[in-house]
């Protein structure tokens, strides 16, 4: 038992010392270089094989989350573990039943591959865009409230808030890329009912993050890990640009407000020695 915890903890620093090696990569390039690859696709630019090409996207979008993963594994114990498989199963039900119903988000459709189909309907990799968004909202609230997040319905409360807000900057940009389609909607071609849809989807989910993990944990994994939610700011980048591409203005103010927030947070302070040699 002894030598596998120790080969843990081992695998658990190499880890971390890789993605803090490479914070600009992960956090600046990688969201920049998708941003163009993304919108070029959409302007037909691009040849046909890498034209939203979905391993491209995957491999995108697990690099992005590289930081998070490195911070969150520390933490991971047999609470936790249950927590993220409740998460896991939770999101693909979610997306199901709204695919296939309309409800909780309102009638939508996939229109680009973002790889293999579960069930033939739903994205298998629907974990890795789902429950980010639940954990960077959580963190940022700890980050930003302080003592104030100590009260749990007043932390809760504004992680499902944030969780709402990064959907209001995410959903936008998805649509107008064709990820998917609502066929119309209020708010940049998205129905308001996605976002009560979310509201409801980010209470349950916020519910079970803050139940699985130990706060006191997550806190001193914050100040051990400066780069946890860099995540968040590849998050902010991407979406921020693709927004701007299509002239989404409500978005990108929003997507301007969480980069306020990481910034106050002080997790945007990237120098050119974040970035390793190739």
């Amino acid at each position: 038992m002894a030598d596998i915890t120790f080969d843990r903890q081992r695998a658990e620093q190499a880890f971390d010392e890789f993605v803090r090696e490479n914070r600009v990569l992960f956090a600046i390039v990688f969201p920049l270089v998708g941003a163009i690859l993304l919108l070029a696709s959409t302007e037909s630019m691009l040849p046909p094989v890498l034209s939203f090409n979905p391993l491209l996207v995957l491999v995108g979008v697990v690099a992005m989350r590289l930081p998070l993963i490195a911070g969150l594994v520390t933490l991971v114990n047999r609470k936790a573990a249950s927590a993220l498989v409740i998460l896991t199963a939770y999101a693909y039900s979610i997306e199901y039943i709204g695919v296939s119903t309309g409800v909780p988000y309102g009638s939508f459709s996939y229109s680009v591959g973002l790889g293999p189909l579960l069930f033939e309907k739903i994205p298998l990799g629907l974990p890795i865009f789902f429950l980010p968004l639940v954990v960077n909202s959580y963190l940022l609230c700890l980050l930003l409230f302080g003592e104030r997040a100590e009260r749990g319905l007043f932390r809760r409360s504004v992680a499902i808030i944030t969780v709402v807000l990064m959907d209001l900057v995410l959903d936008p940009g998805a649509v107008g890329l064709g990820f998917w389609t609502y066929g119309g909607g209020q708010y940049y071609g998205v129905p308001l009912s996605n976002y009560f849809g979310w509201l409801v989807s980010a209470t349950i989910a916020v519910t079970i993050f803050d139940w699985g993990f130990e706060l006191a944990d997550i806190r001193k994994r914050l100040q051990q890990c400066e780069f946890m939610l860099d995540t968040l700011v590849s998050f902010v980048i991407l979406w921020g640009i693709v927004n701007i591409y299509f002239g989404n203005l409500v978005p990108v103010v929003l997507a301007g407000l969480l980069g306020l927030g990481l910034m106050k947070a002080d997790r945007v302070d990237y120098t050119i020695r974040d970035v390793s040699p190739l």
